[in-house]
């Protein structure tokens, strides 16, 4: 039975799939397809790190940290450089060590001036 994914996949899958004895098609993708499919794998790997058990989130965190060499790759960033911005917001918002949940806002009642 023929199953459809139209979706990037490791370098290596194909041969394992034809290791299992199943045959499969690929194509080459031009750069702004690739881009775009690196965008989409992105939100893929992250959903599947998200709702991962605890024994698996490792090797899903693992496909996250791939995709996000990738990304940087195909967009020239280099490392330092998103490590630079990621110390930068850290500094300007806060990081996550105090484990703080936002329940609500609200905005403050403008206060009329008198002249």
């Amino acid at each position: 039975m023929r199953q459809e994914y139209n979706k990037l996949v490791r370098d290596g899958i194909p041969d394992l799939i034809r290791q299992n004895n199943h045959e499969c098609e690929t194509v080459v993708m031009t750069e702004a397809e690739y881009r775009q499919a690196l965008r989409e794998k992105l939100l893929e790997e992250a959903q599947e790190a998200a709702t991962a058990e605890n024994q698996q989130l490792v090797t899903e965190l693992a496909d996250l940290y791939e995709v996000i060499d990738a990304v940087m790759a195909a967009y020239g960033i280099k490392q330092e450089s998103v490590l630079v911005e990621q110390e930068r917001r850290r500094n300007q918002r806060g990081g996550f060590e105090q484990c703080l949940r936002l329940l609500w806002t609200q905005s403050q009642p403008k206060t009329q001036e008198i002249d």
